[in-house]
């Protein structure tokens, strides 16, 4: 989590206007991992003129328009993805490794709804996956998962905090 810190700080140490968009399904168990740490970071530290917290859910696509509107200079995308590593483990992914029909459970793949908010945001785009234990229908949340939330919040909020 210090490397994600670090690595966070720094791409957000210029930021003017911060939007975090949430994706995921609660219906999917460790999948709402995205949902679950915006609607976490929404409750503990609120929204303000410099950040905003968007719950995109299984249709993030959805909520371009108001991402265009809001004109963030960060737009930091949280979602569940394997990326083959232990459950809970949290990586900043490159967009440009985003590919393919679909990386998550929602039905737009991400790098088509990054591509077209492209054209009309000069944003920073940074990807969070959080490594899913299980995301099979009607599934818990797992505790790796819950604790990994956790701390990725606290560590958001306080880096938040410090600008």
């Amino acid at each position: 989590m210090q490397k994600l810190a670090a690595i966070l700080k720094q791409k957000l140490k210029d930021a003017d206007k911060v939007a975090i968009l949430g994706i995921g399904s609660y219906l999917r168990g460790d999948d709402a991992a995205g949902i679950i740490a915006c609607e976490q970071i929404k409750k503990k530290h609120g929204e303000s003129s410099k950040v905003n917290v968007l719950i995109g859910a299984t249709a993030p696509e959805n909520l371009t328009g108001e991402i265009i509107n809001l004109n963030p200079s960060h737009l930091i995308i949280v979602d569940s993805a394997d990326l083959n590593l232990q459950p809970g483990q949290i990586s900043i992914i490159n967009p440009q490794e985003i590919e393919g029909p679909s990386f998550s459970t929602h039905s737009l793949p991400l790098k088509v709804m990054m591509d077209y908010l492209h054209q009309f945001c000069d944003c920073e785009f940074i990807f969070i996956g959080i490594q899913p234990k299980n995301i099979e229908m009607k599934s818990e949340l797992s505790k790796e998962l819950k604790q990994a939330i956790s701390k990725f919040v606290k560590t958001f909020i306080t880096i938040l905090k410090k600008d």
